[in-house]
């Protein structure tokens, strides 16, 4: 008895095939001069069957691209949604890596190699490649597709992978360092320290705090120290909080979000009084990336001091 249409479709999907990308290096270092890319993302594409595997081709894609997302807290939840802003495109690359044909069975390798190249040169409505980034309303992502055509009765088979872009070091930032002394009369210059009644009751305190730089390469650590001269009631802890402050949107209007990074604890309890106490915080990777400004959306960083549950400092 001749099978069916639908049996025939059955048992060709029902085949053992497996494909996935194994790159080189996943994390690519790159200029930030459109002159000087001179990278390639290298790896293989995996192919695992347990027969001949007649295929229409293989096409390897890279893009990078910032997705952006406004927040219902400053827009509030409709217009969040109603006013989508489109992904902005950094980079979208194509190869074709085997032209139609047929892969023997068990494990194939494919070696690859494709330029990290920018569409075009940096302008207003280009930003040109940016690091890699994960934050909360601004997504940066760079990702490698590979799909593999096949006949009319099997679905296409599709993997892919994520790759991380970061700047070669430059030159030696300028050091910048801050210097602040803390004191009841400068938090209700700054109306932090709650409501009117709250500042009103604020303890005596004498608080100096410094940072050693606030222009800070990614790859070295956040230093700086703090110290309590005076203080007339105990201290609970003193925290150390990193911010990232978001700004996306466009011509209808913007929307800024500051949300936490991480939170270190340099001290518990009621620390000792003129003592240096060291801040010291590693940036993470991901989640943090250079200040960035551009036509459709910001990324910054904050750095928050805070002891007794106040906000101090910034």
């Amino acid at each position: 008895m001749e099978a069916t249409a639908g049996e025939i479709f059955k048992k060709r999907n029902s085949e053992n095939i497996k494909i996935k990308l194994k790159l080189y290096e996943i994390f690519v270092i790159h200029t930030n001069e459109l002159d000087f890319f001179q990278e390639t993302i290298a790896g293989v594409v995996v192919v695992e069957s347990s027969g001949d595997v007649r295929h229409e081709g293989m096409t390897l894609l890279m893009e990078g691209v910032v997705n952006l997302q406004l927040s219902t807290k400053n827009v509030g939840i409709f217009e969040a949604f109603s006013n989508s802003i489109k992904p902005i495109n950094l980079l979208n690359t194509s190869l074709e890596l085997v032209p139609p044909g047929k892969i023997p069975v068990g494990i194939t390798d494919i070696p690859f190699e494709i330029p990290l190249r920018a569409r075009q040169a940096v302008s207003s409505g280009y930003p040109g490649l940016l690091e890699t980034y994960h934050g909360v309303f601004v997504n940066i992502m760079y990702t490698l597709k590979c799909s593999m055509k096949r006949s009319f009765l099997n679905k296409p088979l599709n993997t892919s992978c994520q790759f991380f872009v970061q700047y070669r070091p430059q030159e030696p930032t300028p050091v910048k360092p801050v210097r602040c002394e803390i004191t009841p009369a400068t938090v209700r210059a700054a109306g932090a320290g709650g409501g009117g009644a709250a500042r009103a009751s604020l303890p005596q305190f004498q608080i100096y705090a410094e940072i050693d730089s606030t222009v800070c390469p990614l790859d070295k650590p956040l230093t700086g120290k703090i110290r309590v001269d005076e203080c007339t009631v105990p201290i609970k802890s003193i925290e150390l909080q990193l911010v990232r402050v978001e700004t996306c949107g466009c011509a209808e209007g913007y929307s800024r979000d500051a949300t936490e990074i991480q939170n270190i604890q340099v001290g518990e309890g009621d620390v000792a009084r003129g003592r240096d106490v060291p801040l010291y915080m590693v940036l993470p990777r991901l989640f943090t990336c250079p200040t960035v400004t551009t036509t459709n959306f910001k990324i910054g960083t904050l750095v928050e001091l805070s002891t007794f549950c106040y906000t101090l400092c910034k």
